[in-house]
């Protein structure tokens, strides 16, 4: 009798322990997955973003018809594309001056082109969200990046709020959700749209609409998640003219993982 008690308590002890093991097992796995959800939503579940830079001139023959698909890109899908038009000052010299043009974009086109191990600079040339470009001008190319970025989350969740100009700079605040580390954040003002009468160069004679043109830039490190910055608006921008802020987060390596974009009431 007392043998069978106690293999019984043998077993019920087993029994026990088994199942005190499979629940220990349990929380670990929960708590594993949570942890993984965590890091997950930290490094890629916010919204997408597209984030289109045309690298473009009023010098370049080519170029008018990279400016136009720009237009018509910000239009159809204006929730989800952000469009940037950078004027480089390597055409100026074939006799046309270029007024929105800036040796700093052109050097900016120069690092993108770098990262991607491209011989030089070009124009019409897209780069899309840092991380891949074509020639501007390519209406096939364009839609197949705004389709797969679309679909892809972002690093960094960003808003700007307070917007407002005092004394002729634009002042705002900003709040970046995700990683910061190794970061920075770009503010851009663009100029709706002006039209220009072309008098000499390749363009000669042609009177051309720039859209979404990026007409001043400042990047400073992104030290902490909330903040604020102010950018002078450069004198070429008339009072009367339509500007937005444009904000972007990128790493090191100029991807952009993070953009955010609000008209500015102008008095």
């Amino acid at each position: 009798m007392l043998k069978k008690v106690s293999v019984a308590l043998i077993v019920l002890s087993g029994i026990c322990a088994l199942a005190f093991n499979t629940a220990l097992e349990n929380e670990n796995t929960a708590e594993n997955i949570k942890e993984g959800n965590d890091e997950a939503t930290e490094l890629g579940m916010y919204e997408p973003i597209v984030v289109l830079e045309l690298f473009t001139s009023q010098g370049c023959s080519s170029c008018p018809s990279a400016d136009l698909l720009l237009e018509k890109t910000k239009k159809q899908f204006d929730k989800e594309v952000y469009a940037l038009s950078y004027h480089v000052d390597y055409w100026n010299y074939i006799g046309w001056k270029d007024p929105f043009s800036k040796s700093a974009y052109a050097e900016k086109q120069r690092k993108y082109n770098i990262k991607f191990r491209n011989r030089s600079n070009y124009t019409p040339q897209v780069v899309v969200n840092g991380k891949e470009h074509f020639v501007g001008s390519s209406a096939g190319k364009m839609s197949s990046a705004i389709n797969t970025y679309k679909k892809e989350k972002s690093e960094n969740q960003l808003v700007t709020k307070e917007v407002h100009i005092v004394d002729g700079n634009l002042n705002y605040q900003y709040a970046v959700k995700g990683p910061i580390k190794g970061k920075n954040i770009r503010a851009l003002i663009v100029l709706d749209q002006r039209t220009t009468s072309v008098k000499r160069g390749e363009n000669r004679n042609r009177t051309l609409k720039n859209s979404n043109v990026v007409v001043a830039e400042k990047t400073v490190t992104l030290d902490v998640e909330d903040g604020s910055m102010t950018i002078a608006i450069p004198e070429i921008v008339n009072p009367t003219e339509k500007i937005s802020l444009i904000v972007l987060v990128e790493n090191d390596d100029y991807d952009i993982t993070a953009a955010h974009k609000q008209q500015v009431e102008r008095t």
